[in-house]
């Protein structure tokens, strides 16, 4: 049975994680629910938004009968979009995907039908370029992305003033939510009322280099690099001489294809200063809302040596880590497993007072 370490300032009332026997180690428990695990169907309704600097991002709301958030938005599926009383208080579940995710993600899928279950909203905000449409501008999703999650956040507020508005961000898309709330301080509670970070690459310096040795540089890396390839690719195509492609073809491990294409783009001097300046870690003292960090301590993405301490946080943050689960894993029994202990725990979460 997998034990749970959790520091907290308010005590999440559901049942802790215990891996099943038949799953028994870190690479199985987080390859495993992306290809055979048990996760629900569901609807969806997107609208793209436009953003100040002339881009879009796509959302996908959950398609229910309830109102959307945002009567300005351009929905470019089948379905009409429905403008949201200011009055509706019906809360909102936001996800924040992790690298190279997207709604269609077996850990969306199964947060949203949690949510639709309960008669909440929610949506699944993409970043740019991961909606399968490549973005306008030369300027890709990173780990730190900050301004984007106050953009989005902030919409969101603004078109729906009296619903409370829970946040969630899993892997690179944790980081960033962590990094917000940091930064943002106090202003984190004018404009969402919970967060929650899952499997949170906090130290993306020593995530990367866990991602670049051994079983992970053969298994996770190749996955990742050969899925952010054809997209810097085909920036490069749009924006002559702006990224070198003979780096990027030749990039191997996270480490270089992040030299290549994203601290080039963020404007970093290096992958270790793109690292540096968006990591998480060095701002969770600093979060004043309430917030809860779910990680394994198998997690093979996020070695936990690595991971904070209560030292490291505000009183403000919970620190859950489970012995086991994997990366955004988490599977339980019966087999063939299904994946709904981690949208039921962090509901369970969000409900809890205060």
């Amino acid at each position: 049975m997998s034990l749970t370490l959790l520091f907290a300032t308010q005590r999440v009332n559901a049942e802790p994680y215990s891996a099943p026997f038949w799953l028994p180690s870190g690479n199985l428990q987080t390859i495993y629910p992306t290809l055979f695990a048990t996760v629900p169907q569901v609807d969806y309704r997107r609208e793209r938004w436009e953003l100040p600097d002339g881009d879009f991002v796509d959302v996908d709301w959950l398609n229910t009968d309830l109102p959307i958030t945002d009567s300005t938005a351009t929905p470019i599926s089948s379905d009409p979009a429905i403008a949201n009383p200011a009055n509706d208080i019906t809360p909102i579940v936001v996800l924040f995907h992790g690298l190279e995710g997207n709604s269609q993600s077996q850990y969306a899928k199964a947060l949203m039908a949690a949510t639709k279950s309960k008669g909440w909203r929610g949506v699944v905000i993409h970043f740019r370029g991961c909606s399968g449409e490549p973005n306008r501008l030369p300027r890709v999703y990173y780990a730190g992305d900050t301004p984007e999650i106050e953009i989005m956040l902030s919409r969101l507020r603004t078109a729906a003033p009296k619903a409370k508005i829970y946040a969630v961000g899993v892997s690179l898309g944790g980081n960033a939510l962590l990094k917000w709330l940091g930064e943002s301080g106090e202003h984190a509670s004018e404009v969402i009322t919970k967060a929650a970070a899952v499997s949170a690459p906090m130290d993306l310096a020593e995530s990367a280099n866990a991602l670049d040795k051994g079983f992970n540089r053969w298994v996770y890396t190749p996955r990742f690099v050969d899925s952010m390839r054809p997209k810097a690719l085909a920036m490069s195509k749009r924006f002559p001489g702006l990224l070198d492609e003979q780096k990027i073809n030749s990039a191997k491990t996270i480490h270089e294809i992040d030299s290549a294409v994203t601290a080039v783009l963020y404007g970093a001097s290096s992958a270790e200063d793109y690292y540096a300046k968006n990591a998480a870690k060095p701002w969770l003292d600093k979060i004043t809302l309430n917030t809860l960090i779910i990680n394994a301590k198998n997690d093979p993405f996020m070695p936990a040596e690595f991971l904070p301490t209560q030292a490291d946080v505000s009183s403000t943050v919970n620190l859950e880590y489970t012995d086991e689960g994997g990366h955004v894993g988490f599977v339980t029994s019966p087999f063939p497993g299904h994946v709904e202990w981690l949208p039921k725990h962090l509901l369970s979460f969000f409900e809890a007072q205060p």
